[in-house]
């Protein structure tokens, strides 16, 4: 259905493309970035990823069938003392891909990396509690709830509120059947 291939510099313009406002870009990418989204805070992200000691991987993702490039999820903060990870930076790319397990398949993908490659214990991440569709791909996933931010984030004069989510290596074991 999918693969996941390192992001690079000639990636930056389609993502660029797909962050369309402020709103959208703090839902997407948090506090890393501000809108509009640039090259060079994009060669920032990058510049310690994406090799063998690296603390983050950073992953376009491609749909099998047509070759096109269709999202975006990060694995970061690896932390090799504790075992763990965060996923981040999730983005499915437009309307027509939703609902078509895009967004499970992206996120089973990026688990068994860091589950089956990394041997990691843990991994966890953050989604705003109105993106209701994403955490219910999430739990489908195998992921559970570990807590709520309250008014987390600030966008204009709103606040988000943040749900902690996180994943055990045995219960991605259980998952995949082979507890």
């Amino acid at each position: 259905m999918i693969r996941l291939e390192y992001f690079a510099e000639q990636d930056f313009q389609q993502l660029i493309e797909w962050v369309p406002n402020a709103k959208f870009c703090l839902q997407w990418g948090g506090d890393t970035f501000s809108y509009p989204l640039t090259k060079e805070q994009l060669r920032e992200y990058l510049l310690h990823a994406n090799h063998a000691d690296a603390s983050d991987f950073i992953y376009k993702v491609i749909e099998d069938s047509s070759g096109n490039v269709i999202g975006h999820i990060a694995l970061g903060n690896i932390d090799k003392k504790n075992n763990s990870a965060r996923i981040r930076k999730v983005l499915l790319r437009a309307t027509e891909t939703r609902g078509k397990g895009y967004g499970y398949a992206m996120i089973t993908t990026v688990l068994k990396i860091a589950f089956e490659e990394l041997l990691l214990h843990k991994v966890t991440l953050g989604v705003f509690a109105y993106n209701e569709s994403a955490i219910r791909s999430y739990k489908k996933a195998g992921f559970k709830e570990e807590g709520l931010i309250r008014d987390a984030r600030k966008y204009e004069n709103e606040y988000w509120d943040l749900v902690e989510m996180g994943m055990l290596e045995q219960e991605w074991m259980e998952v995949q059947g082979r507890n």
